[in-house]
């Protein structure tokens, strides 16, 4: 009989280092709440301040596009239950999901006890219940909250293994008895909007086939000459025909609106609700007690179609919405369906396929052509080219050998190789990736401030301006006063629902950071996308940055008589065993122009002047010209003192080489600028941006490579501790100024600048230090962050004009300012319509941003002096050269 896991020893795991905790200060935790029944910045405002009002709450977020809740709070004062209980209070509600994990060998266990407590400590786990019998444990959570590798991690720490992926069954569709296939992650936020969409859907089209006999029954009272059935131009008939539109299509308004009266506030809901209700309530009176209108001297009347047109109109623009904010996430989802199901494990010496979930550090991956890296690691074996460009834009392939990373989530292109699991689960660069960017998504613009201030007044104030209409149409208007009255009210109610401001800023940043991170910029926060259009300095680190971080061999000079790959090989190999970065340029260049490169039959390093070596039997001298002149070696034919002296005046470094006391000529070794430096700086120029090149090397180092990417302002001779200072100094200078960095010794100035953009991050995306992450070393991430970050605060900025000037103009022509200048007054159900078309229009509007692609880069003004000189025309250029000297 098999022995039970040893359950008592169980002890909780550590809170998952997921999206729910990143970023927090120490002593604090950060969590997503999904939060359903929002409609508008009321809401909005509303969920804020019941999460804030909680003993021990920092901050609190809402996303109304993505209908989450980012709240910052200290766990010793407040915990998971009581932000749900404070979110249900203002009368939303935070979804639950339950789902069934088989468990192996529990039937075998004496209690459940220590498995129930370990998967009760998993943040977001609302209820657990274990079946010895099925062996089998029934956890409810919170989606999004908690996550499958979450829950199979706290089994194990208690002792048990998971037998499979976990089972779900969303809590109140499915019975537990029959659990179907687990979503994955990815598409749980689809799931539940699809849900949405089929409620949406089916009240619309019940409501809509309601609505039509009404209005058509209601046509003589519109004006319209056509001919009406006896049987629809009933009253009665019509009141019961609406009555469904009315307390089933559109209960949803009626049960937010008692909601939020319950709080003592008022919403977009209270507004459609009191609409609908005053136009039905008045036409149910009117049929029912017509006697009591007569008698009063009011020609009765009923507005059934107004009632019902309205909800139709708004049903069908939630239903776009909803249709559209969906579209809003696409970015989270694709980089979601980046992670493989499966990976091919190499254990107990054989290939076993294993959920990606299961990988575990350390164990050895096997990946296929064609294949989609399952996690991050270490390449051991084997050489491919690996598309990156889904993670970090870069578009070309990557090369990947032996000791090379590869990040979870791109594709293995050509040849098979086998790597060492590094990173896995929430650590992967994906995970952090999709984490940075849920963040980026669910923080609040400042530019929303003002959105919030105005939500907070406006529906008070919108009921107000419909009370005083009403009076004003039955003190001053033409008879019937109460019909005008009615009409008036019930316009101001449904045209003012500030749903379009709501949306407004939300949804742009959705898309317009999805949009950068699938371009391989990830944004931080809402605040630094919009400071990045006020950006107009960029500092631009020079090495790793403008560099390749990495020095090359940029021009191989023979002298007279000396065959260049003969120079250059010999050099390589005196080298070989050398571990200077400046030898290390000279092998790599030997063995990409196809020489052998052999260890040296002796060797003797000089520190600080080069070295002494053995080659074929000849002696083979390699550095300095001290050095040269130390070991007794004529600088001769004399133009090599020219060359040098002009070498270094372009920032290279030259290297001597010398066999048997005779000059071979030189190799000049640089940090050459990327492809892509020079173009870049022109295209910030050409935007109007002032471009510094900041460097710790020497002034004469730093000016050649400004003059080689088109440059002219320097800041050389900075130590890494002073680059600080010298942000400070621009920004004294009244500058906002970008910091471009590598996110290591530049961290100071990164946090410094007024936006901090880290460049090659490559897996490691989560830089404190930095606000916008380039997860490639591409310099074109620099544009694409500033142009999208001024592209996306252009349309919020397009979004709330459209959202503001809809109400302010609308508002007036419902009250009938209109009506004593051209005897029209506006139809309340044409106001729904607008309402309805208002809140589309600015989700469509911010939809735009994912076309949006990146201006093509301009070739620099002007030839770039100084250029490397490729190996395959170095005869040719130095020929040309010597003429020049002669």
């Amino acid at each position: 009989m098999t022995t039970p896991p040893p359950a008592h020893t169980a002890t909780a795991p550590p809170a998952s280092g997921s999206r729910r905790d990143g970023g927090a200060p120490a002593g604090r935790r950060r969590i997503e709440l999904p939060v359903e029944g929002m409609s508008c910045a009321s809401c909005v405002a509303a969920v804020e301040g019941g999460l804030r009002r909680v003993p021990g709450v920092v901050d609190a977020a809402v996303n109304l596009a993505a209908e989450r809740a980012a709240v910052l709070f200290d766990p010793a004062q407040a915990g998971l239950e009581d932000l749900i209980r404070a979110v249900e209070r203002t009368g939303y509600q935070v979804p639950i999901e339950r789902v069934v994990l088989p468990v192996r060998d529990l039937a075998l266990a004496a209690s459940g006890e220590p498995l129930e407590r370990a998967l009760r400590a998993v943040q977001g786990v609302r209820d657990v219940a274990v079946n010895l019998a099925s062996e089998e444990v029934v956890v409810t959570c919170i989606p999004g909250v908690v996550t499958a590798d979450d829950l199979r991690r706290a089994i194990r720490a208690a002792g048990y293994e998971p037998e499979a992926p976990p089972l779900a069954a969303p809590a109140e569709a499915r019975p537990l008895a029959a659990p179907v296939e687990a979503p994955r992650d990815a598409d749980r936020e689809a799931r539940r909007r699809r849900r949405e969409l089929r409620d949406l859907c089916r009240r619309l089209v019940v409501a809509a086939v309601l609505a039509i006999p009404v209005l058509w029954g209601s046509a003589h009272h519109m004006g319209v000459a056509v001919w009406v059935p006896p049987l629809l131009a009933d009253w009665r008939v019509q009141a019961l025909l609406a009555a469904p539109i009315q307390f089933w299509a559109g209960w949803r308004f009626y049960r937010g609106a008692w909601a939020a009266a319950r709080h003592r506030r008022a919403d977009m809901n209270t507004l459609i609700a009191l609409g609908t209700s005053a136009a039905y309530g008045y036409s149910l009176a009117a049929t029912l007690a017509p006697a009591v209108f007569t008698a009063a001297g009011i020609p009765p009347a009923v507005y059934y179609e107004t009632a019902a047109v309205i909800i139709v109109f708004i049903l069908l623009g939630r239903y776009l919405e909803a249709l559209a904010r969906g579209r809003t996430s696409e970015a989270i989802r694709r980089l979601m369906d980046l992670r493989p199901r499966t990976a091919r494990v190499l254990r107990d010496g054989e290939e076993r396929e294993v959920p990606a979930d299961e990988v575990q550090v350390g164990d050895v991956v096997v990946v296929r052509p064609g294949e989609r890296i399952p996690v991050d690691g270490v390449v051991l074996e084997g050489r491919s080219a690996v598309d990156e460009s889904m993670l970090t834009g870069e578009s070309l392939p990557v090369a990947k050998g032996p000791g090379d990373e590869v990040i979870g989530g791109t594709v293995n292109r050509t040849g098979a190789f086998r790597f060492r699991a590094t990173k896995v689960g929430a650590e992967t660069a994906l995970a952090q990736i999709i984490r940075l960017v849920e963040a980026a998504q669910g923080s609040k613009a400042p530019i929303q401030a003002l959105v919030d201030r105005v939500a907070a007044v406006f529906v008070p104030v919108v009921l107000v301006v419909a009370l005083l209409a009403g009076v004003a149409w039955l003190a001053a208007g033409p008879p019937p006063a109460i019909t005008h009255a009615l009409l008036a009210v019930v316009a101001v109610l449904i045209v003012a629902c500030p749903c379009a401001m709501g949306l407004a800023t939300p949804t742009a940043l959705m898309v317009g950071i999805g949009r950068a991170a699938e371009a391989g910029v990830l944004i931080r926060t809402a605040e630094a996308l919009e400071r990045l259009r006020l950006v107009d300095t960029v500092i631009l680190d020079k090495t790793g940055t403008v560099t390749r971080g990495t020095p090359v061999v940029t021009d191989v000079l023979p002298v007279d008589g000396v065959d260049a790959r003969e120079l250059l090989r010999l050099a390589a190999v005196a080298e070989r065993v050398s571990e200077h970065p400046l030898a290390e340029a000279i092998v790599a260049r030997a063995r990409e122009e196809g020489l052998a490169v052999p260890e040296p039959d002796d060797f003797e390093a000089v520190p600080g002047a080069g070295l002494l070596a053995l080659v074929e039997g000849r002696r083979i001298v390699a550095g300095t010209r001290a050095l040269l002149e130390r070991e007794g070696l004529p600088l001769r034919p004399a133009p090599v003192a020219t060359w040098a002296e002009r070498l270094a005046d372009e920032g290279k470094t030259p290297v001597y080489v010398a066999a048997d006391s005779r000059l071979l000529g030189l190799l000049a070794v640089a940090d050459t600028p990327k492809p892509e430096a020079a173009a870049v700086v022109a295209a910030l120029r050409r935007r109007g941006l002032e471009v510094v090149l900041l460097t710790g090397d020497l002034r004469q180092v730093a000016e050649a490579m400004a003059r080689r990417v088109g440059i002219t302002r320097i800041l050389a001779e900075v130590r890494p501790a002073d680059k600080a200072a010298e942000v400070r100094r621009l920004q004294a200078e009244g500058r906002r100024v970008a910091m471009v960095g590598d996110g290591i010794n530049d961290a100071p100035a990164l946090a410094q600048a007024d936006v901090g953009i880290a460049i090659g991050a490559g897996t490691d995306v989560a830089i404190e230090a930095a606000e916008v992450v380039l997860v490639g070393s591409d310099l074109r991430g620099v544009l694409t962050a500033l142009d999208l970050g001024r592209a996306t605060v252009r349309t919020i900025r397009q979004n709330l004009f459209w959202a503001f000037v809809y109400n302010v103009a609308l508002i007036p022509v419902a009250a009938g300012a209109l009506f004593p200048l051209t005897g029209w007054q506006l139809n309340p159900a044409l106001a729904a319509l607008a309402m309805a078309s208002s809140s589309v229009t600015v989700v469509t509007n911010s939809l735009r941003l994912r076309r949006w692609r990146p201006a093509p880069l301009p070739s620099p003004s002007s030839p770039l002096p100084g250029g490397a000189r490729d190996g395959r025309d170095m005869q040719s250029h130095w020929r040309a050269e010597r003429r020049e000297d002669a």
